[in-house]
């Protein structure tokens, strides 16, 4: 089940399940910070959905009231047992390890033309920067604040979907809100300034113009690259804005050659994909601070395992 839209003579069961998939992936998504991780998800859903629809005829839907809500529920559960064998891969992860990058533009407009509804599902997913705090809830928290904050679930519907009571799930959304708070300011700056900015970071980046870079960076900045073992990274944070502006315009230089940039939305930010010989090289994503003036993060994503599901867009202005 990899077409997410509804092919001609489908069986009733089968346009369910495609009706609320985009829903489902984000879901998965937003749990796991994993497109490939997400979409293997979406397929034992399926599997379990199927199993129940042959049990009852086959062809039919299940005999649900509420078709979606059990979806979710699946999902939600496939998930979480997913981020058990996927915490165990990590402990060997070779340097640090980032969310895989979602491009949610297309050439055809949003997610290559997609129906507006099922586009607003697919990139109703956090920006990168908050899937990287939420790698640092424990697994019921990370759903518990996926499902409330940002698709709006009840606690009551989330305890339905846990297992679990609403008092022990509003002391679990209450612990993760403030982990995220935390770390994460709650206000941020209009989109078009967060755009403007990036566009003028990647401008000083790639152009190697060092003094740009050190305006534009936060003092405490910290480039995050993540390579898997596979590609070039380094195989810790770099922090402090002297030594990120020098390994930017270090890793422009070496690697200027032969390479295509391209701005992108990336998780619903500004953000550029590098592309070499048409194959997807790099994902870069910045996070700004709350006004917007100032880069503190910057998350490479070199691992070509995350790039799989990125393609290239010619229509888009070059960095």
């Amino acid at each position: 089940m990899t077409d997410h839209r509804t092919p001609a003579g489908a069986d009733a069961a089968t346009q369910a399940f495609l009706h609320h998939r985009e829903l489902l992936f984000a879901v998965a998504y937003n749990m796991l910070g994993s497109v490939a991780d997400a979409e293997d998800v979406l397929q034992e859903t399926w599997l379990s959905w199927a199993g129940r629809t042959n049990a009852e005829g086959v062809g039919q839907p299940p005999q649900i009231g509420h078709p979606r809500a059990y979806l979710v529920r699946i999902t939600v559960r496939q998930a979480l047992a997913r981020r058990a064998r996927i915490a165990r891969q990590r402990e060997t992860y070779i340097g640090p390890w980032l969310p895989e990058p979602l491009v949610t533009d297309g050439p055809d407009g949003p997610a290559g033309g997609e129906d507006a509804a099922e586009q607003a599902a697919r990139t109703e997913s956090v920006s990168l920067a908050m899937l990287v705090v939420l790698e640092t809830l424990t697994p019921l928290e990370r759903a518990v604040f996926v499902l409330h904050e940002v698709f709006g679930y009840a606690h009551t519907e989330i305890a339905d979907i846990l297992g679990r009571t609403p008092a022990a799930v509003r002391q679990l959304a209450h612990r993760a809100r403030a982990h995220v708070r935390a770390r994460r300011p709650r206000y941020q700056a209009h989109p078009r300034v967060r755009r403007q900015a990036t566009q003028r970071f990647v401008a000083a980046a790639l152009g190697g113009d060092l003094g740009a870079l050190l305006e534009i960076l936060a003092p405490r900045a910290t480039l995050w690259t993540d390579g898997g073992g596979k590609a070039q990274a380094a195989l810790r944070p770099i922090r402090g804005r002297d030594k990120v502006a020098r390994a930017l315009t270090g890793y422009a230089a070496r690697s200027a050659a032969g390479l295509r940039f391209e701005h992108r939305d990336v998780n619903g930010d500004a953000a550029v994909v590098v592309f070499e010989d048409g194959a997807p090289h790099a994902v870069m994503v910045m996070d700004l601070d709350p006004g917007g003036e100032q880069v503190r993060e910057v998350y490479l994503v070199t691992n070509p395992d995350k790039l799989s599901s990125v393609e290239p867009d010619g229509t888009r202005p070059q960095a």
